[in-house]
């Protein structure tokens, strides 16, 4: 249960006092001898913890997930495989998975979609990364608008598909090649933009490199820049931006 779930429990006299003091004095974290589940997180930062699932033995990857099903309802995990989603699936059979976006999820207690969030790609080669940032933006309670196939190349797609850009509150921008779509972007709104590079292009794009430093070196205001192919990081930063909105919002009335 989270906090606020539980203190409206002990309100209405669903739950005793001693019960609710036990959750509250349990450890910040569950030490299940190989890992160290931060079970606090979400207290802490408003977001549970998410699971990187590359590189994990099947049976860690399987006692995390069922661990943390078990205690957040909602579980996100990131670079899986589809071998991955088949062992972890016999664990949580409610569990699903996207092929594109190599996103493992299980959602028992759906967030309601607030605000807004644009994410536009240069090239649909960029799409994996994008849908990997979008996903996770959606899985922590963002309202997310695709706009896909935008790039340099034919500025005129992207400017037909201004207004719902230009109407969120944060927009996320997946490049690779040279990676200029951040920069043509920062110019056209007024909230902040995440840059996303990707591996995706030919030999002296460098994997990614070279749209990573075309991102760094913007000459755009309100861009900021993540890791080469880190469309988990922006759809987090991007909620957190959200999130910040929806509050402002309620004042400005």
């Amino acid at each position: 249960m989270e906090t606020r779930e539980i203190l409206e429990k002990v309100k209405s006299g669903e739950i005793p006092v001693a019960q609710a003091e036990r959750y509250f004095r349990r450890k910040p974290f569950d030490d299940i001898g190989f890992a160290k589940l931060d079970t606090h997180r979400k207290i802490r930062t408003g977001f549970g913890e998410v699971v990187f699932c590359s590189g994990k033995s099947d049976e860690h990857l399987r006692q995390i997930f069922e661990r943390m099903a078990q205690e957040e309802g909602n579980v996100l995990g990131t670079r899986a495989s589809r071998k991955q989603f088949d062992l972890i699936r016999e664990l949580c059979p409610d569990a699903e998975y996207d092929e594109t976006a190599h996103l493992v999820k299980v959602i028992r207690r759906p967030a309601a979609k607030q605000g807004c969030i644009a994410v536009c790609t240069a090239g649909t080669a960029d799409i994996p990364v994008a849908e990997e940032a979008a996903q996770t933006a959606e899985f922590f309670g963002s309202r997310v608008n695709r706009v896909y196939d935008v790039g340099v190349s034919g500025l005129h797609r992207l400017l037909a598909s201004l207004d719902p850009i230009q109407e969120a509150n944060c927009v996320i921008a997946v490049a690779g090649m040279e990676g200029a779509l951040p920069s043509v972007l920062g110019g056209l709104v007024s909230n902040p933009v995440i840059a996303v590079p990707t591996s995706i292009g030919y030999g002296t794009s460098f994997h990614g490199v070279s749209a990573l430093l075309t991102m760094l070196n913007s000459c755009a205001n309100g861009i900021a820049v993540v890791n080469i192919d880190n469309g988990y990081g922006a759809g987090y930063l991007a909620t957190q931006i959200n999130r910040l909105a929806m509050r402002k919002e309620p004042e400005q009335k």
